[in-house]
Order: structure tokens, then sequence, then C-alpha cells
């Protein structure tokens, strides 16, 4: 059970070691100004692998309950779905339902771990193999694997270290866990932390922030849902900022190394990369020269 990109290398993984007997993934969803239906990258992949499908609205609906037991699936493996799981479903399989989390639980469940660690400042992130049960991101773990952040890393680049990595660890889980051999340990709670849904508001840079949070958002948000600041009435997307440690008016507008910046507490954010309304990304410094009226 899997949806977007990240999902992708552990389906074919499983592919290559298992017979895989189905695929759940999300429906179809209207994308782009022409609004026609965009497959999930889940579903071309197991076209690709000419495994069989099913899309169903929610998981809950009868006929996808039908589908799962006539599949009979010995294991369930969920990456980046988008449902929950009912006790119906987690009991289904005999050997019941896992899933390739990116955090390191107990820290970060739920809908957005990579974006909220690279938010926080966290010095490393990883995956976590879990056995689920009706909690969000609550069940026992398998195995877990740690990556360094740098300062350099967006959702976008983490995002694509995690999904290898996370189907690299479920590989090599796996065949312990389906022995016995591999008994799964409880989450403590101490540290256990949330990460929310994001929404398209939370890309907003609010100049009145901490300098250093207002560059961490930048990262975190990038591509999706992509931070954001207001400029002169239009949007402005901020793809790519660095801190520079002066002190001016918070939301002051100024040109610091000759790229746009802006006054923040603590600091300047300066604009590397961004997009004005209606038109193509660029440097800091090719948007100034069209931009007289910056500051």
């Amino acid at each position: 059970m899997g949806s977007p990109d990240f999902a992708l290398p552990t389906l074919r993984a499983l592919a290559e070691h298992y017979d895989v007997v189905g695929v759940v993934t999300q429906p179809d969803r209207a994308s782009g100004r022409g609004r026609e239906l965009k497959p999930p990258p889940v579903k071309l992949l197991a076209q690709e692998l000419d495994i069989p499908i099913t899309q169903p609205e929610k998981l809950r609906q009868p006929e996808a309950l039908e589908q799962l037991r006539a599949w009979a699936p010995d294991l369930i493996v969920v990456a980046a779905f988008g449902q929950i799981l009912r006790k119906d479903v987690l009991d289904l399989p005999p050997h019941g339902c896992i899933n390739v989390h990116a955090s390191l639980l107990p820290r970060w469940r739920g809908a957005a771990p990579i974006n909220a660690a690279i938010l926080a400042g966290d010095d490393e992130t990883g995956v976590t193999i879990m056995q689920m049960d009706v909690g969000l991101d609550t069940g026992p773990m398998l195995a877990k694997r740690s990556i360094r952040l740098t300062r350099d890393d967006t959702a976008g680049s983490v995002f694509e270290k995690l999904s290898t990595l996370g189907a690299d660890l479920l590989i090599e889980t796996l065949p312990d866990y389906l022995s016995g051999k591999l008994i799964p340990q409880p989450q403590p709670e101490e540290g256990a932390t949330h990460a929310p849904m994001l929404k398209k508001e939370d890309g907003r840079l609010d100049f009145t922030s901490d300098v250093h949070e207002l560059e961490r958002r930048v990262r975190a948000f990038n591509p999706w849902p992509g931070a954001f600041m207001d400029f002169d009435g239009t949007l402005l997307k901020v793809h790519r900022a660095h801190v520079a440690e002066e002190n001016v008016k918070t939301g002051n507008r100024l040109i610091v190394q000759d790229q746009p910046a802006v006054g923040a507490r603590g600091g300047i954010l300066v604009l590397d990369e961004i997009q004005p309304a209606g038109k193509k990304s660029m440097s800091g410094k090719a948007f100034l020269s069209g931009a007289r009226n910056w500051t």
C-alpha cells in the first residue's frame, strides 16, 4: 500500500524479492491547469511490473476489504499510503501489516515527518520499520536506520535518501521478521512528537519570526507546499535562502551580497533563488535586475 514517489523503491524491492499479489494505492486525481486525471506514481510502477491494482477512495469501503481478502496476502507493507488502516485490515494477513516510516520513531509520528525534522532543526532523521497497530505510528518497531541532516538538505533531498534507505532496510528486515527471529520492540513514549499534515499556508514566511527558523522553513517546505512571501500584492516563492547575521527592522527589504533580502528577528534572510508570480524560478540577482521597487 502506497501512493507517492517515496513508495516506489519499496514496491520495486518487494517485487524483486517476493510475490506481490496486489497493490493498493490512491485514486487518480485531477491535476494541473487542465485538471486532467493523474495516476499516483505507485500505480504507474505497478502497471509496469504487471501487478494487480485497486484504488479505493476509502479503505473502509466493503469492496476494498473484499479485494484484500481475495488476494489473501501473508503480509501487508505500507509506505506513504495516506489512509488509516482499520483493525479489520490490520488483522487480515497472518504476519500483520508493517510500515516504512520516514522518521526515527517515536519522534515525528504522523503525516509529514521529513518536513517536521528539518523545520525543528534536528541533527538527524531516518527510517523505522514498524509493525502497525490501530494508533497513528504507535506500533512496535522492527528496525531503524539514521542519516545526518545537513544545512543544505531540503524535504525533497531527504525524501529521496529515505525512500531508498527504507526499501533497503525493509528487505534486510523481512526474513528475520517472517521467520519469527525478530521480536518487535515497543516504542517508548518519551520523546514522542507529532508531524501534522501540511497545508499550503504553512509555507508563508512571517518575518517577525526567528531568521534561522525561516531559513529552515524554506528548506522544510521545498518542494511542497513551498515557502512564499508577499511582494507588493503578488506572491513571491522562495526556493533557496541563507542567513546573514545582521540586525535590521523585521520585514524591511534590502539588498545583501547582490541578492534580495528581508530583515527578520535575529538577522537577515537572503533570498538566493526565487520565483515571481507567473514566471520561472531565477536567482536572486536576476530577480533584482527587473525588480526596481525591491527596496
